[in-house]
């Protein structure tokens, strides 16, 4: 029978449904967060587990547990969660490893720290000295157990070895790096705390701590050995970590390793069982949440944190605490050098150079300081602040030329102002020393006020050559067009006097106005003498007063009160005259005696 067509849209529809929309129902159970790529040299994020992690909203504490590979680690951490061999982490019985990569226990134990409810994940990490894997890989894992645990548990059969030492030299790195900063108020990056936990068959003789301080002490090394100086320094090294290191000692479970799986506590040796449940408190007792940038991180955060190691990880050939510090550190380097542009940009430029330099240094100072706060790691920071202290100085270049540009252009257009002014000035219908010494300064002023930034010098010196040779054509131009003036206005007053008004006096005084101008001043003054007169001067006062003044500019308002002035004048002459009869105070050029009504005589 054929598949009706519409079931089978219904079906795929169903199927892409469940498949965009799938999602883990059960987290009471491992899952792979971090893989081995094809080469097994490099790690990559697993998907699949990250979601039991980013549902978390609580603080998050993760317990890693590493060490070489067949030596119990997923058997151990079973135990830890009460778990049995089928129901937690896998245990391989064969030679090779089981675990790949980092697995993570699904379902977190809920603890209360310090009045904090805090989520602990457990961590199951790919054994080492393991077939088939490169050495760089090992120390990969072990790096990104260091800085994801809370609590790092260093699971060892029986004894420490040489090797063992060595494989700690990038927690003593990221100790030295970051443990500094702990102790103090600002925490950037809080290390995990080392649990050396040596399981051996039998307890007697040394204890484990004597065990773990006979490993680390120094070895001779008469001859100079490079190696073994490297591996001292380690040992050296480790002491800074102090109180942040505990050592355990845990028994065999049992004689048959391969059936411990299908025991119970009971089939259990007593002892183990008792010092299983010691480990149980001792962990619980030291974790903590895990500190980052002075804050606890929830299960978003926590993957955020996850993918950042990673990126740093694997950006070398080997893991180093410096690519770590460098990854941590760009988002923070990033946002200082925000920080710095957004107080430069607030300046509003153009601005003095003087200025400008004393606010980069500030917003220099206080991005400093702002790094200084939040920056990961003590020794190779330095590198980060270097880069920091660059990326300022070009963000700086560029707000030097910006500001170099801005006052160029205020500058010039100040200038060109200022030019516009005085060559109107120049023009004056109505010539005005008072006036033009007025607009000079104003023009001036606003020059020096206005003007600022690296340009101003430059445009300083071609503001002063321009206003001194405006002034200079001003006064030579002044006085001779102040003369003709004079000239015009006795004539015009001639006219004025004898038509317009018919005084005698005012048409009597301007022609002696005009014959002193034209012949007394050319006959007994010269061109250079005329203007140092005290008779000129008085002249010019009286032309000033007249002309300017904070009250009145006459070159602006001759045209109109000229024209108000004649409309008076002719609406006086054939009006006034009806009204109010021929009473003059002045002798008209005209009388009633001398009118044309006189008798004619022979």
């Amino acid at each position: 029978m054929e598949t009706p067509g519409w079931f089978l849209f219904v079906s795929v529809c169903l199927c892409l449904f469940a498949t965009g929309s799938f999602s883990i129902e059960n987290f009471h159970q491992a899952f792979p967060i971090v893989e081995p790529d094809p080469g097994h040299t490099k790690l990559r994020i697993s998907r699949e587990g990250l979601e039991a992690i980013e549902r978390i909203t609580n603080p998050i504490a993760a317990v890693a547990v590493i060490g070489p590979y067949r030596s119990g680690k997923s058997f151990l951490l079973n135990q830890l969660l009460s778990l049995s061999c089928y129901e937690g982490f896998g245990v391989g019985h064969m030679r090779d490893t089981k675990t790949k990569g980092i697995w993570v226990w699904g379902t977190p134990i809920d603890l209360d720290i310090d009045g904090v409810k805090t989520s602990v994940f457990y961590l199951d990490t790919e054994g080492f000295e393991s077939i088939g894997k490169s050495n760089v890989y090992d120390d990969r894992i072990f790096a990104l157990a260091t800085v994801l645990s809370s609590v790092l548990i260093y699971n060892l059969p029986e004894t420490i070895r040489e090797a063992d030492i060595s494989r700690l030299s990038f927690a003593v790195e990221l100790a030295e790096e970051f443990y500094g900063r702990v102790k103090g108020q600002d925490v950037a990056f809080e290390p995990s705390k080392l649990l050396w936990l040596i399981q051996r068959d039998f307890l007697q003789g040394k204890s484990v701590q004597e065990m773990v301080n006979e490993a680390l002490r120094r070895v001779p090394n008469t001859d100079g050995n490079k190696n073994i100086d490297m591996v001292n320094q380690i040992r050296d090294s480790l002491a800074i970590m102090g109180d942040n290191s505990t050592a355990f000692s845990l028994p065999q479970p049992h004689l048959k390793r391969t059936k411990l799986c299908d025991m119970n506590d009971a089939d259990l040796d007593p002892l183990y069982v008792e010092k299983r449940d010691q480990l149980k408190e001792l962990v619980t007792s030291i974790i903590r949440p895990k500190i980052v940038q002075g804050r606890s991180l929830n299960g978003k955060e926590f993957v955020s944190f996850l993918e950042q190691i990673l990126e740093a990880l694997n950006k070398g050939e080997i893991p180093s605490t410096g690519s770590l510090v460098e990854v941590f550190n760009k988002g923070i380097l990033e946002r200082c050098i925000t920080l710095y542009s957004e107080r430069m940009e607030k300046l509003g430029l153009p601005v003095p150079e003087e200025s400008l330099e004393e606010a980069h240094e500030s917003s220099r100072g206080t991005a400093m300081q702002a790094f200084d706060e939040q920056h990961f790691g003590h020794r190779h920071a330095k590198k980060s602040v270097m880069q920091l202290d660059e990326e300022i100085q070009k963000v700086y270049k560029n707000v030097i030329l910006k500001n170099e540009y801005r006052s160029s252009r205020v500058c010039e257009e100040l200038y060109t102002r200022c030019e516009d002014v005085l060559d109107q000035l120049q023009v004056l219908r109505l010539p005005s020393m008072a006036k033009f010494n007025a607009g000079f300064l104003q023009c001036n002023q606003s020059f020096e006020h206005e003007c600022v930034g690296p340009s101003k010098t430059n445009y300083e010196q071609r503001m002063t050559k321009m206003m001194g040779k405006s002034r200079s054509l001003f006064i030579k131009e002044y006085n001779h067009r102040l003369f003709n003036w004079l000239v015009a206005f006795s004539l015009v007053m001639v006219v004025v006097g004898r038509f317009i008004l018919k005084f005698i006096l005012i048409e009597l005084g301007a022609w002696l106005l005009f014959i002193f101008l034209e012949t007394y001043t050319r006959m007994f003054w010269s061109a250079e003498s005329l203007y140092y007169n005290p008779v000129w001067h008085f002249i010019v006062a009286t032309w000033e007063t007249l002309v300017y003044s904070p009250i009145l500019d006459l070159d602006r308002w001759a045209i109109p009160l000229g024209i108000m002035l004649l409309f008076l004048v002719l609406y006086w002459r054939c009006y006034g005259k009806r009204k109010n009869g021929s009473r003059w105070l002045l002798p008209l050029h005209s009388s009633n005696k001398n009118g044309p009504n006189r008798p004619r005589t022979d």
